[in-house]
């Protein structure tokens, strides 16, 4: 077996930086039509060649005059001038104004010969084809000379001037069609490992497939940024198949990145094809996460590595790529959103690398900010959107203590603290009352973790169906029950008729995890049933086959019995039904929405209050549910 690739040197963050700005990712300059500019960046200085207007103009509907022929007019004693003629927008003047005359004319109309102001419509009257003017004018009143907006050879726009609504208004002004602008930066995105299939294909779980997610949240990170994104197949972990799609791609692209295949793994063989084909600038970085990013070069093109876990990918291309896009497309950094909030929870750490904290914002009962922690390691997905921003954690921080002031960097200007925030059971009714919900953020992690963050006041709610007491203040905001029971095979082929059957023969089972308080429900049934039976609970924990492993989510378990995997599966009637699965029922179980006290007040914890007074259509429309 060939020897692992060791990080025994790894960068600090700041050399990383620098060995990307070493770079070149200039994409050069193109012409684009008007049309395209939108968001582009100008490559040159764009002088008028026209005088903006190119006429003296009226920018007000009445009359055009000599402005001498009114000195003294008033209210009380008007001028009267002779009406000589019409001119429209548009048109070219047949009319001169002599003395003692004017001209009706429309607002963007050339100003006719003879004339030196204009008086607007709401200060004359007519009589008898004549106009009354009221008012006193000076030469230039109401008119917009030729040039006054831009005048021609004057600078209009320079080089590095990101092209929006206003800019191109200004240059349609001046006649231009075509603008030379930055090239966006194209960059190819490689994502690799015999495991990826793309999104849309069929997935073989058994094999250990997966549904590649980097190359597309980082092909949108790198649009965001300004470059153009252009996947290329996935490459396996073949060295022969990886080199030409590498080469490929270098050859067509700016920059190059490739996702996956950057740890230290003995499959990991691209860091062989970047030593064989261009130039390695640097192997790992002291940050997490992230550690085991690449930067180097291939031919012609830049070449950046980075994670395979999508967390890691999405938080180091933010960090060190999407900035050098950003400089190649010519565009500014972006305002930096930050907000300052207090840690909800402590949170531990003390590896000596700086760590890259994804966060969640929430409110406290007084509006102020908090700040949580969201890590469900780098290959959870969820933790992409469950997070707001990034708290930077220095490599000499131990810890941060709860109710230490934090600055997060949002992902985002327009980020908000949801409207109220709960963690506990997952449960089908509950998803539909959170859709009434404006903001919500919902994390189903069971009801042993929703209760063990409520008590360390960290969510606005705690869902569970744990019974009991739950041994701390908290105030109930409604409830409901569900039946439950073992989700089987349609049809029930083996016969199952209850919680003994588990017990008395050889059948597969799959329970849910600990942290749901349909497994606590579960185990305490199985406790009852020992006591009926006269022998330890733990001998019939024992029986049942599958009783200590579980699955998290209310529909694992029947997904896996549909799959042949198991013969029964803790679940909910109203699952079963969904899934056009059997089911046998065993019990009914009641589901607790519990706030904490202080912050019952909250909008957002009373609207939540409010959706499950009036939830009686939702509990209505699914099987086994009730009040």
């Amino acid at each position: 077996m060939p020897d692992r690739k060791q990080f025994r040197d790894l960068a600090p963050p700041e050399e990383a930086h620098e060995a990307i700005a070493s770079l070149d990712l200039d994409p050069g300059t193109e012409t684009v039509p008007l049309s395209e500019a939108r968001g582009r960046v100008l490559a040159e200085r764009v002088d008028a060649e026209l005088d903006v207007p190119g006429f003296d103009r009226a920018s007000v509907d009445g009359y055009a005059l000599r402005a001498e022929d009114t000195f003294g007019a008033d209210e009380a004693d008007p001028a009267r001038l002779e009406l000589a003629g019409v001119v429209h927008a548009g048109e070219h003047p047949d009319v001169t104004v002599e003395p003692g005359t004017c001209a009706e004319i429309s607002t963007g109309a050339v100003v006719p010969p003879g004339a030196d102001a204009v008086v607007m419509v709401e200060r004359t009257d007519r009589d008898d084809g004549d106009v009354l003017v009221r008012t006193s004018l000076a030469p230039g009143d109401r008119i917009m000379f030729a040039g006054t907006d831009v005048a021609a050879g004057e600078r209009a726009l320079g080089p590095g001037t990101e092209l929006t609504a206003r800019e191109i208004g200004l240059l349609s002004a001046l006649g231009v069609d075509e603008v030379p602008v930055r090239k966006r930066p194209t960059v190819g995105i490689i994502s690799t490992g015999d495991e990826l299939v793309r999104p849309g294909e069929a997935l073989d779980s058994e094999a250990g497939q997966i549904y590649d997610v980097n190359s597309y949240t980082v092909a949108t990170g790198v649009e965001e940024a300004g470059g153009v994104a252009k996947l290329y197949p996935h490459a396996g972990d073949d060295y022969d198949e990886m080199e030409r799609i590498l080469t490929e791609a270098a050859a067509e692209c700016d920059l190059v990145l490739s996702s996956g295949s950057t740890s230290a793994s003995a499959v990991d063989v691209i860091y062989r094809v970047i030593e064989d084909s261009g130039e390695l600038l640097l192997h790992g970085v002291a940050v997490k996460p992230g550690k085991p990013m690449l930067i180097g070069t291939i031919a012609d093109s830049a070449y950046v590595g980075l994670p395979g876990y999508p967390v890691s990918a999405l938080t180091i291309f933010r960090t060190f790529v999407a900035p050098a896009i950003r400089r190649a497309a010519g565009l500014p950094e972006p305002r930096t959103a930050t907000v300052e909030g207090r840690m909800a929870v402590e949170e531990r750490y003390a590896e000596g690398r700086l760590r890259l904290m994804p966060v969640g914002l929430l409110e406290d009962e007084d509006g102020e900010t908090l700040v949580y922690p969201v890590d469900k390691g780098s290959g959870a997905t969820t933790s992409l959107v469950e997070a707001d921003g990034v708290v930077d954690v220095h490599p000499d921080t131990e810890y941060l203590g709860e109710g230490e002031t934090v600055e997060v960097r949002l992902f985002s200007p327009d980020v908000r603290a949801p409207t109220v925030f709960g963690v506990g059971e997952d449960d089908p009714a509950l998803s539909r009352l959170l859709d009434r919900l404006d903001r919500p953020r919902y994390l189903a992690l069971g009801s042993r973790e929703g209760l063990r963050r409520l008590r360390n006041g960290v969510p606005d709610v705690a869902v569970t169906s744990a019974p009991g007491d739950v041994g701390f203040d908290a105030e109930e905001l409604g409830s409901w029950t569900r039946e439950w029971g073992l989700v089987v095979p349609a049809g029930n082929p083996e016969g199952i008729e209850g919680l003994g059957d588990l017990v008395d023969r050889d059948l597969r089972f799959v329970n849910r995890t600990s942290n749901s308080g349909l497994r606590t429900t579960f185990g305490n049934a199985v406790a009852d049933l020992a006591a009926e039976r006269g022998v330890e609970r733990h001998d019939l924990v024992e029986a049942i086959d599958g009783f200590d492993a579980g699955v998290r989510a209310h529909e694992s378990p029947a997904r896996r019995v549909l799959a042949g995997k198991a013969d029964a599966g803790l679940g909910l009637r109203a699952t079963a039904e969904a899934l056009d699965v059997g089911f046998v029922p065993l019990g009914e179980e009641t589901v607790r929405v519990l706030a904490n006290p202080e912050r019952v007040g909250k909008p957002g914890v009373e609207a939540l209050r409010e959706v499950l007074e009036s939830g009686d259509d939702v509990f209505g429309s699914l099987a086994g549910y009730g009040r």
